[in-house]
């Protein structure tokens, strides 16, 4: 069994299956998954399906939860979508697919009473996509329709987080992206052009338009009336969310975009690159840094980098002002205990990762890793074979497994082969690289862009770059974007969600794609703190409905991180770029009041750009 297949199976295991290696579990190994250490649990609660006597009961008695009513609407709509499933959900009940939904195996639980429904629709004689859709009983007098998104290459409506939705009182959506599958396999793309393009958007655009129309019959309302609809999602659901709006800017109103792996035909082959850098995983290759080190790494940055924000407590707030030495870590040569030191071949792989992926004549192709990420490095350094999310992008998205061509073996370099065909193919025409968005901006559009510093799979320093594209396309107007665009770093939180093995525990929750759920099946904002200061959705809500513009959002952790049980811990703002966190030098350093959001003075022109311009 190779290492990385050990990773799927794991995964699968401990579940929330989006988004890996023997050492530490807590490293994400699926997209998504929940940290599994003694002090970072998850909340399994699953519920028993209802009997089918049950179930074709409730059909009956509701007015418009049945299959009849359901077709109806379809058939007004005049499309070839067909109802697979309708379920009538009471007070407090549970909705999902379970182990037959792979993506995300973990029902929703304690919902409002609602409708749940699963589309399908036939694209082709061999491509087709489901949606599904939570419909609550009441609504209030102002339509909200959410729209979740998915992680990584997974196939699977999201029910879990679609559950926010009604709790918020909206209805909910979420797409299977046309196929059926856990965020690390890529074989169902192998040679299937249309379920690339499915993945890719097609999916997301057609089920949000479909869903749109028939929520409006659902609920009947008026043509003229207003349906205020939002987006949530994080990773591969930050790219189909601006990949959404950048296309279409009618479909969105506002839309809450975590750390998106946005430019796909760059940022999967970068993160093949990165494992090559690390292979073959064995004594053979000077330059491979053994699992055990990505902790010492951790330990050296937050040794020199914790302080730059005048505050000691372990969270580097400030990686990009850091002048991190590598060269502390270099072995000396005489009477060194190894493995407590870099060999310098192993610091040259960390400045690779670092620095990120440069063209042969110094184009930068992807950024790289930020200071504090090394806690997650094992899901592309950690394995005996590149990523997943590398290879399998590589082989079945681009090259459809020609082994011709992926002779990737004993090379630690992708050729310029590969790196052209991706950006010409782009395959599923996936990447969102359209910067100029002013149509979503003219319709009032509000988008809230996150990204937690401490991520090891989706560069921080990626969204950084997209943020700073989209200024250069408004002309370098800052003060204009942030009218409608904001974005947030929030220090020590790994790849969308929590503190990678909880070290440090810093604050990170603030409501958005996937954090919910790690906290538990019935959970469905900030726990004890479901307001507009710390739910970051609800804040983009006042924002776009209301104009309260989002000047920070206070992020929080507990006692236990993703236990709400064990007391608040941490909670701090997290300020909108360029603005940062700083504290008042009196105050508890624990406590959101003691600190405030002050603006820094920066460039628009990053670090590693001027080096390559240059």
């Amino acid at each position: 069994m190779t290492l990385w297949r050990f990773i799927i199976t794991t995964a699968i295991a401990i579940l929330l299956s989006n988004f890996h290696a023997l050492t530490s579990p807590s490293a994400l190994p699926n997209l998504h998954s929940a940290p599994t250490t003694s002090t970072c649990k998850r909340n399994h609660h699953f519920q028993p399906r209802q009997s089918q006597g049950q179930h074709d009961d409730r059909q009956a008695r509701h007015p418009k939860c049945n299959s009849h009513y359901l077709s109806s609407i379809l058939h007004t709509l005049n499309t070839s979508a067909t109802v697979e499933n309708v379920t009538p959900v009471p007070a407090n009940g549970s909705y999902g697919e379970g182990a037959s939904d792979p993506a995300y195996p973990v029902n929703p639980t304690n919902l409002p009473p609602l409708c749940a429904v699963t589309f399908q629709i036939d694209y082709s004689t061999t491509a087709s996509y489901r949606f599904g859709l939570f419909l609550p009983d009441k609504l209030p007098s102002t339509k909200r329709l959410l729209v979740v998104g998915n992680g990584g290459f997974s196939g699977g409506i999201n029910w879990l987080d679609m559950a926010a939705g009604p709790h918020h009182g909206m209805a909910a959506l979420s797409t299977d992206t046309g196929h059926n599958s856990t965020a690390l396999e890529t074989s169902w793309a192998n040679g299937h052009a249309e379920k690339k393009e499915l993945w890719g958007w097609r999916a997301m655009h057609g089920s949000v338009v479909l869903g749109k129309q028939i929520f409006q019959r659902y609920y009947q309302q008026p043509d003229h009336d207003k349906l205020w609809t939002y987006y949530s999602g994080c990773s591969t659901g930050g790219r189909q969310g601006l990949r959404e709006l950048q296309e279409f800017p009618d479909s969105f109103d506002g839309a809450l975009i975590g750390a998106p792996a946005w430019w796909t035909a760059r940022l999967n082959p970068f993160l093949m690159q990165i494992g090559l850098y690390n292979v073959p995983a064995d004594d053979s290759n000077p330059y491979h840094i053994p699992l055990n080190k990505f902790s010492l790494l951790l330990e050296e940055v937050i040794k020199q980098c914790d302080n730059v924000d005048g505050v000691q407590d372990g969270i580097v707030s400030s990686p990009d002002k850091c002048e991190f030495d590598l060269g502390t870590l270099v072995c000396s040569e005489f009477g060194t205990n190894i493995s407590k030191c870099l060999t310098a071949e192993q610091a040259e792989t960390a400045r690779k990762v670092y620095e990120g992926w440069l063209s042969e004549d110094g184009e930068l192709l992807y950024p790289g890793l930020t200071l504090s990420s090394e806690n997650q490095w094992l899901i592309l350094l950690g394995g005996t074979v590149p990523s997943p999310y590398g290879l399998g992008y590589v082989r079945d998205f681009l090259l459809d497994n020609d082994d011709n061509e992926l002779d990737w073996a004993g090379t630690s370099k992708l050729g310029k082969d590969i790196i052209d065909k991706a950006q010409r193919l782009d395959p599923g025409h996936s990447s969102a690289i359209q910067y100029d968005i002013s149509n979503f901006k003219d319709r009032g559009g509000k988008v809230i862009l996150y990204h937690g510093l401490a991520d090891g799979l989706v560069p921080e320093k990626g969204s950084w770059w997209y943020y700073n594209k989209t200024i250069d396309t408004f002309r370098g107007d800052l003060d204009g974007v942030r009218e409608f665009i904001r974005y947030f770093q929030i220090p020590g939180m790994g790849h969308c969600f929590s503190t990678p093995d909880c070290k440090p525990n810093a604050p990170w929750n603030i409501g958005s794609a996937f954090q919910a759920g790690l906290m538990g099946s019935d959970t469905w904002s900030v726990p004890g703190f479901e307001d507009v200061d710390h739910d970051a959705l609800l804040a983009l809500m006042a924002w776009t409905e209301e104009g309260k513009v989002v000047d920070k959002l206070v992020a929080t952790t507990w006692h236990r991180p993703t236990d709400s049980n064990t007391g608040v811990f941490i909670q701090r703002p997290i300020c909108p770029w360029p603005e940062k966190a700083v504290y008042d030098g009196v105050g508890d350093v624990n406590e959101a009041g003691s600190w405030e959001c002050a603006m820094e003075m920066v460039e628009l022109v990053s670090e590693w750009q001027r080096r390559v311009e240059s």
